[in-house]
């Protein structure tokens, strides 16, 4: 049985492992680092299983820029699992009960770098079907996707969405 919730102080060393085991490099586990740091309003939940913690995901606050006003949503980066835990849905789970979270808060919208065959089945579609482009060039049309969680607030907002500057920094 897998349990989802936000992450404790006590997690934060597994949790840059199963960063760095998920993505075979420590790129990611840096930036999650810097924005637990650098980022009041961020959401970082836990998945454990037998209480011990298998995935992770991390949204941090993602600023849309359009015309006269600027909306503040979430963008979803990253989430790993422990790769001898991987293709058992704890990504899925926690995707999930991230958006959960974050409906209940009112976020307008999430944004996500991702798998264009993975991200849809939560409902995310391509940024560009709504006029949202992403900061950096050169990043394929497909892999850049939005959820619109409050779709009053997003009426008429097309614009560039950008990122917080720490991922700037490992890029």
């Amino acid at each position: 049985m897998i349990e989802i919730r936000e992450e404790r102080s006590e997690d934060i060393p597994i949790i840059r492992k199963v960063n760095e085991m998920a993505f075979g490099q420590t790129m990611e586990a840096d930036i999650v680092d810097r924005l637990r740091e650098n980022c009041p309003g961020h959401l970082s939940l836990v998945a454990l299983e037998a209480g011990r913690v298998v995935g992770h995901i991390f949204f941090s606050p993602v600023n849309l820029d359009v015309p006269g006003r600027v909306i503040e949503g979430m963008g979803l980066a990253p989430m790993a699992v422990m790769p001898d835990r991987q293709g058992h849905g704890i990504g899925s789970d926690l995707v999930r009960k991230g958006l959960d979270v974050l409906r209940e808060r009112n976020c307008p919208f999430v944004i996500v770098l991702g798998h264009p065959d993975y991200y849809p089945r939560f409902g995310f579609e391509k940024a560009s079907k709504y006029g949202i482009t992403c900061q950096w060039e050169n990043v394929p049309d497909e892999a850049f996707m939005v959820l619109i969680l409050n779709w009053v607030a997003m009426e008429g907002a097309r614009g560039v969405a950008r990122y917080r500057d720490e991922f700037n920094e490992a890029l």
